[in-house]
């Protein structure tokens, strides 16, 4: 794919997300995303009247008169995206692949950030880490955010520049030599969130965007929203739920490369498709939110923006009923 042809799509969600934000998510934004709590900011001579638990006694000590520290409310947030970016994603059913979904959900977020004057990053990942922007203010680093989701795995005539992730990647990679398929050909979220974590010394709003075709993961998850705010976004095409009578039809898997042959026609078959896959949502979400991680779920065929603005409402009830 030409570099043009990524700049077009980049500023069509650009257009299409932006009025969002403006219209839409700006105010839901700043009710739910109010800050980490409070920081340091200087000491300053203690005045008759200060709390004495504000006292800095080293200060004190140290000139012979009194002290005390001073603190603001740390209102500038970290977000992170861990955006999934196996094979799977590349599969589309409708106007629009999975990858293409996760690119707009990530523009919503890194939009919102930047007109907040909040700080957003991003980690690209499949079975390897590929990719890891720190997080930075500004609209030319949404934009690039948007840009890094769309274009990798293309090929393309501006080559991206490489990050730490990749050459931490392929340190790990040259420890093993049992690999056998492209990184690409699966999805590991745990090592993704063990990098994370790993890199975010700042408590962080961490949304992890895949279809978690993956498997005993929670625990990582888990682990990162003791210190960090976790939600998960699963993002689903209708077709792997709703599977049309066409007859036989060979379905490939993306992420293991296997090839199967299947009768459409057949009610059985589809009906054990369709309950298969609502199944999945539904237990995947019971269990992330028994764990206390916060789940949003989108249908790429519907919009991204109103699971998102959901999300927001549902949090901002919780942080009232707090």
């Amino acid at each position: 794919m030409l570099a043009s042809d990524i700049i077009r799509r980049v500023r069509q969600i650009q257009i299409r997300t932006g009025r969002q934000v403006a219209d839409i998510l700006a105010g839901e934004y700043i009710s739910v995303f109010k800050g980490g709590g409070i920081e340091f900011d200087e000491v300053r001579p203690y005045i008759p009247g200060d709390d004495i638990r504000s006292i800095d006694w080293n200060v004190t000590a140290r000139t012979g008169e009194g002290f005390v520290k001073r603190y603001v409310e740390e209102r500038q947030l970290n977000i992170m995206l861990l955006a999934d970016v196996s094979a799977s994603q590349d599969f589309g059913s409708q106007q629009r692949s999975k990858r293409e979904a996760v690119a707009e959900f990530c523009a919503l977020l890194a939009f919102s950030a930047s007109q907040n004057d909040d700080k957003v990053g991003l980690l690209l990942f499949h079975s390897a880490i590929e990719q890891f922007i720190p997080p930075r203010k500004g609209q030319k680093h949404a934009l690039r955010i948007v840009r890094e989701v769309l274009a990798h795995g293309e090929e393309i005539t501006a080559p991206l520049s490489p990050t730490p992730a990749r050459s931490f990647w392929k340190r790990l990679k040259n420890r093993s030599s049992t690999l056998l398929r492209s990184a690409r050909q699966g999805t590991n979220i745990s090592q993704a969130i063990r990098y994370f974590i790993s890199v975010s010394k700042r408590k962080t709003v961490c949304f992890v965007v895949s279809d978690f075709l993956d498997q005993a993961f929670e625990e990582s998850l888990t682990l990162a929203n003791q210190r960090h705010d976790v939600i998960a976004v699963l993002v689903t095409d209708p077709r792997e739920s709703d599977i049309p009578p066409v007859g036989l039809i060979s379905l490939h898997d993306a992420e293991t490369g296997e090839n199967r042959l299947f009768d459409t026609q057949s009610s059985t078959f589809r009906n054990t498709v369709n309950t298969h896959a609502a199944q999945r949502i539904k237990d995947l979400e019971k269990r992330l939110r028994r764990r206390g991680i916060d789940f949003i779920h989108i249908d790429i065929s519907q919009s991204v923006v109103d699971p998102l603005v959901g999300f927001f409402r549902m949090r901002e009830r919780r942080l009232n009923r707090g």
